[in-house]
């Protein structure tokens, strides 16, 4: 039996997983008209994957047709074991089926592949969720590419042209305000214009009171194994932020990270002494499963509460929701589940008046594809990015001019999502052992 909270809660998830199958089927107008000219060539033929070794390791993953068509997206990569094992370990169930039917293809995924319940995205012991993202992120691409029509109008159009992004960021020493004069100049320079910047604040040394971070101190108080700052901590973190905020003024946006680190009632103390710089929000100060502790926070916050992005589908966001232990909800789309999914998230999310961000540590595939899926969001926010800092990193696509502009990154018109893979860029860049696609 459901008590009324719980009930409602349901009827609330039902409906909205309802307007999200509408919103499918209504962007799939015509679809049986373009098989039918498609015959029996519009059928996957073969999964690939390669995997990419930066600053981090990223997967791609390529469904090829048996015309030779193809949609590519990113799985995750780094951390992330196996990932393209897993993919490989997915891929027969794909094999003859329509791509076109992505909401079917996710959520079924793997179920007649190798192992009983290989890949299911049913929350099972045997669930390969970043896999199955990936898969369905090139399915998107393929499926704009079969029909003429890019990502964003798919999903049910465009309420935006350009998708805000935002860096990792911070000064060398937080605590000198000669070193955040000079981190604010640099940023102010940057040739991709971010007015955003996620910084991770520095902690105590608990032991030596030597650490390789500049600014860095020694509190023998400190408990390295406990959730909990010090007093000279918060000291130094209020301090350290207010100077990053006299540097940078504000026309930019500060975000401060916490890595789940802390338990309530540091977290509550660390939103008050970060609200006189008015940060964009505090990500990620508790540890990262739904408890009641998350509703205590948000609701005595004086600052905006964020987290998500190691939650998979929209049932793990409902609680947050619902219980509205969180002010922005913030996905991975290779961990939950995708571009149809996150407009599950996204769509379930604006019933509570929350807005949505998106987590991104992936390549410039992924944060380009991403921001063609932000466009069709209504209530989006801004997108998490490790990229725009130059070098091959900003080559991995093909792209006409240049990739992040005044902070933005423009949205493609054309098909699928509108660019492919540099091959020579990613050639040279090829994790060991790997090929351009397996050499296929």
């Amino acid at each position: 039996m459901l008590n009324n909270d719980q009930g409602a809660s349901r009827r609330v998830f039902l409906r909205n997983s309802a307007l999200g199958l509408a919103g499918g089927a209504a962007a799939f107008g015509g679809v049986q008209q373009a098989q039918a000219a498609e015959g029996n060539n519009a059928v996957i033929k073969d999964v690939h994957t390669m995997v990419v070794k930066g600053p981090r390791t990223y997967v791609y993953v390529r469904v090829v047709t048996r015309d030779g068509r193809y949609g590519i997206g990113e799985a995750y990569g780094s951390p992330g074991v196996a990932v393209a094992e897993q993919i490989q370990a997915i891929k027969p169930y794909l094999f003859g089926k329509n791509p076109l039917e992505i909401d079917k293809l996710f959520t079924l995924m793997g179920d007649d592949s190798i192992g009983s319940g290989q890949g299911r995205t049913d929350g099972s012991a045997h669930a390969l969720m970043r896999a199955v993202s990936g898969i369905e992120m090139a399915l998107w691409d393929l499926a704009g590419k079969i029909l003429g029509q890019p990502v964003s109008i798919l999903l049910g159009g465009r309420f935006r042209e350009r998708t805000r992004v935002y860096d990792h960021s911070r000064p060398r020493d937080m605590s000198d305000k000669g070193s955040c004069r000079e981190w604010a100049a640099k940023v102010k320079a940057h040739p991709s214009g971010f007015t955003a910047h996620k910084i991770d604040f520095s902690r105590a040394s608990a032991g030596t009171g030597t650490e390789a971070r500049p600014g860095a101190y020694f509190d023998p108080v400190r408990d390295p194994a406990n959730r909990q700052l010090t007093t000279q901590e918060f000291r130094q973190i209020a301090q350290g932020l207010e100077n990053c905020r006299e540097a940078i003024g504000w026309d930019h946006d500060i975000m401060v990270h916490c890595h789940w680190d802390y338990d309530l009632n540091t977290a509550q103390e660390l939103a008050r002494i970060v609200a006189p710089i008015k940060p964009l929000w505090l990500e990620d100060p508790m540890p990262v499963p739904y408890n009641d502790s998350w509703k205590r926070l948000t609701e005595q916050s004086p600052v905006t509460i964020l987290t998500g992005e190691n939650l998979w589908k929209v049932e793990d966001f409902a609680p947050f929701l619902v219980n509205q232990a969180t002010h922005v909800v913030n996905p991975d789309l290779r961990n939950s589940g995708g571009f149809l999914e996150g407009k599950r998230i996204a769509d379930f999310a604006s019933v509570f008046n929350a807005p949505i961000s998106v987590h991104g540590t992936g390549s410039q595939l992924y944060t380009y594809q991403v921001a063609q899926w932000a466009a069709s969001i209504r209530d989006f926010l801004i997108l998490e990015t490790v990229t725009g800092e130059g070098g091959w990193m900003d080559q991995v696509l093909q792209l006409d001019g240049p990739y992040i502009k005044d902070g933005f990154v423009k949205v493609s018109s054309k098909p699928g999502s509108g660019t492919e893979l540099n091959r020579e860029v990613v050639s040279a860049h090829l994790a060991p052992g790997e090929k351009w696609w397996g050499d296929v």
